[in-house]
């Protein structure tokens, strides 16, 4: 690498100078978040206290239509009853036109017409698209792609978040827009950027190579502890340097690099998403009022920015599309609904953080990006929102107001088409969505309890995206899926209706009856040591295959196969098998047959632990592939095999729950029950119409429930 350009080019402005040269570059503290050391809560904003249960709004783009356009479109929005609209993310070139020299002349008239409107803000700052004058000035800004081609100007998300130049413009673009609309009370909010990350790639730019570096030595101190770390001595890796040290780049490497050196490449990347983040809300929450929220809209299964790891914002949204090509769903249709488990697993995550959570953009009907673009089923799109709500979330943001006539997304559906005036078929499901909220508002009614049958069947997932980078990199199948995994025990708790957060480590575990830690591949004896006082206060663990086999640092453990988590679970894990897509594993239980084929840990119970389904072919025909054992007040169980339909871990958690003497329902595959707030949501993925158990009338839809159905009651 030639380091001294580098320094060169970050140099070669003095304005700039000073900022590199003071740039900290310990990111002690940070580097070790995996570990979740905290386990008391932050504490719960605020802001939503005193508004509807669920605002829902739309993203506008004043600076992509006419000016005489402007005041028809806001009006229409207000008629049809959104409550905000979104402005300014995709805008910088027009906030700042010339390098220093601001223009918010056009933004505060669409701000006065929004008011005018009665609708409220949400403004953000614009450093996803940087402006041509700055990549042209300085190209050194620009992400740099494992194929070493330098990404260029004419799209977004081109800019390394390691630039020590590109942060100093984006630092002085955010205290522009903060001083300028920080204390303007028509401003509801703050979006950082949009879905930060570089859409699949990678940074390997010079900036982002020193700032690995510095990120490393932070976290290791000294090179005896990174070779030790990184098993340096396997091929003669090892450094004599911290200059040596590349980012683990498979296009430039004849066979695999080391799999620590990958696995903190991700934990790096999702930090610098983290640093980049809170950078800029530092320099806001100087200057904006305190009644302001300042969120981020991350891409809840995009890996490389882990949500759990954006540490310094009031709270995190999501974005969501569910029918692009990429998602069967259930049944011959279930293409145009997609999965419950999409947007379920996005609200139980990003609610657990710290209570409040939002959906900064949701599909407006068809798209243009995806495998192929089918139209949702008519009624998904007001499904979907409805889905937001029951999940708890505070407001909905429709991605786009209006159908754009040019750039790249001009097949995107908007709640207005082509014409500018008459609202999509999905436009016409958020209108009615508008309205139905409406009508359940006026029943609201401050401090309703969850009914007590439904509260006892609270569960949580145990999720650290470390387990999925490792997998994800050495993943010993290619039928081997982290997410569909922890999915399939996700929709089994949904199934027996169950209340679900997918927590992290830094969560007080005990408020759980029931707690799954999916493929928890990397761990210390800490955690282990949580798990049994958890189980022995009266908990009920279930772990999963491939849990326990490395400590944090990737390596395996120089003791029996997973051997902290043995004494745990009452058995040994005697070895793992995998199995080409042609071949069928079964397996037994209760008199019913289960099939497998991804992978499955064959297991050999230790006396007073109860065999609960065992292998019926291959080699180890006989042997134990799902065991449980009594621990204190509680119970650990131990699922060896990963199945493709669900049905064996479904058939366990109901056992670990009549274990537990904890009723559940028995809802089908795709079908959501869900409480908020004094109201009972039902939802229905599948492909059959199905009657929900209300009780009393209904407030939206009937107890017969068709396809992307709804019906929403209150006891």
């Amino acid at each position: 690498m030639n380091y001294r350009l580098l320094a060169l080019t970050l140099l070669a402005t003095p304005a700039l100078a000073q900022t590199v040269r003071t740039r900290p570059t310990s990111l002690e503290g940070q580097v070790e978040v995996h570990r979740y050391p905290e386990l008391s809560a932050p504490p719960r904003p605020t802001f939503f206290d005193k508004g509807p249960l669920m605002s829902i709004g739309s993203y506008y783009y004043p600076e992509q239509w006419p000016h005489e356009n402007w005041a028809r479109d806001i009006k229409k929005m207000a008629e049809v009853g959104f409550q905000f609209t979104h402005y300014g993310e995709f805008a910088w070139s027009f906030v700042e036109p010339e390098e220093g020299k601001f223009d918010f002349k056009w933004l505060d008239e669409a701000v006065a017409l929004a008011h005018q409107n009665g609708i409220k803000v949400i403004m953000c700052t614009s450093t996803p698209t940087p402006p041509a004058w700055l990549a042209q000035k300085h190209p050194a800004i620009l992400v740099v792609n494992a194929d070493g081609r330098t990404m260029q100007h004419g799209s977004r998300q081109q800019a390394s978040w390691s630039s020590p130049v590109y942060r100093q413009y984006v630092q002085r673009m955010v205290e522009a827009i903060g001083q300028h609309y920080g204390q303007d009370s028509r401003i509801w909010g703050w979006q950082l950027d949009n879905e930060p990350s570089h859409y699949g790639q990678y940074d390997y730019s010079l900036a982002a190579q020193a700032s690995f570096r510095r990120w490393l030595q932070a976290k290791y101190q000294t090179l005896d502890a990174l070779n030790k770390a990184w098993g340096t001595a396997f091929w003669s890796i090892r450094y004599s340097d911290f200059s040596q040290v590349l980012i683990p780049n498979q296009k430039e490497l004849p066979e695999q690099p080391a799999p620590a050196a990958v696995l903190d490449f991700k934990r790096f990347t999702a930090d610098e998403a983290n640093d980049f983040l809170s950078m800029q809300y530092k320099i806001l929450r100087k200057h904006v009022a305190p009644t302001q929220w300042i969120t981020t809209n991350l891409m809840p299964e995009h890996v490389a920015v882990d949500p759990t790891r954006i540490t310094g914002l009031d709270f995190l949204t999501y974005t969501k599309y569910l029918v692009a090509g990429y998602d069967n769903g259930l049944g011959a249709q279930g293409f145009r609904m997609g999965s419950a488990s999409s947007i379920g697993f996005a609200n139980d995550l990003f609610r657990s953080f710290n209570g409040v959570t939002g959906v900064m953009e949701l599909q407006p009907g068809q798209v243009n990006w995806g495998r192929f673009n089918p139209q949702p089923l008519p009624g998904a799109v007001r499904m979907w929102i409805w889905h937001a709500f029951a999940g708890g979330n505070k407001f909905v943001c429709n991605y786009r107001f209006r159908q754009p006539l040019t750039g790249g997304e001009q097949y995107h559906y908007g709640i207005i088409g082509t014409d500018g005036v008459t609202p999509s078929t999905s436009g016409l499901e958020y209108i009615r969505v508008i309205k139905e909220l409406a009508a359940v508002q006026q029943q609201y009614r401050p401090g309703a309890k969850a009914p007590a049958a439904y509260q006892r069947r609270q569960a949580a997932i145990l999720y650290n995206a470390d387990n999925r980078w490792e997998m994800d990199n050495q993943p010993q199948t290619n039928q081997w899926s982290t997410m569909a995994h922890l999915k399939r025990y996700y929709d089994a708790l949904k199934q027996a209706g169950a209340p679900v957060d997918i927590i992290t480590e830094a969560k007080d575990f005990t408020r759980y009856p029931v707690l799954i830690a999916p493929a928890y591949e990397l761990l210390d004896k800490d955690l282990v040591e949580r798990w049994r006082q958890y189980v022995q206060q009266g908990g009920h663990l279930v772990l999963t295959t491939r849990t326990g086999q490395k400590d944090r640092t990737d390596r395996l453990w120089e003791a029996p196969w997973a051997g902290p988590i043995l004494d745990l679970i009452g058995a040994k894990i005697t070895m793992y098998d995998l199995l080409p897509e042609s071949v069928t594993g079964t397996i037994g239980s209760a008199g019913k047959t289960y099939q497998w084929n991804n992978w499955a840990d064959v297991l050999e119970p230790l006396p007073g632990t109860e065999v609960w389904a065992s292998y019926t072919n291959q080699f180890y025909s006989g042997k134990a592939a799902v065991v449980s054992r009594a621990l204190g007040k509680g119970s650990v169980t131990y699922v060896g095999p990963d199945t493709d339909d669900g049905a064996l871990e479904n058939a366990v958690l109901r056992r670990v729950y009549q274990r537990a003497g904890i009723a559940v329902a028995d809802l089908p595959p795709g079908v959501v029950l869900d409480w908020r707030d004094g109201f009972w949501v039902g939802l229905n993925y599948s492909d059959k119409p199905y009657t929900m158990p209300v009780a009393g009338k209904a407030l939206i839809g009937s107890a017969e429930v068709p396809p992307a159905g709804v019906v929403v009651w209150k006891e």
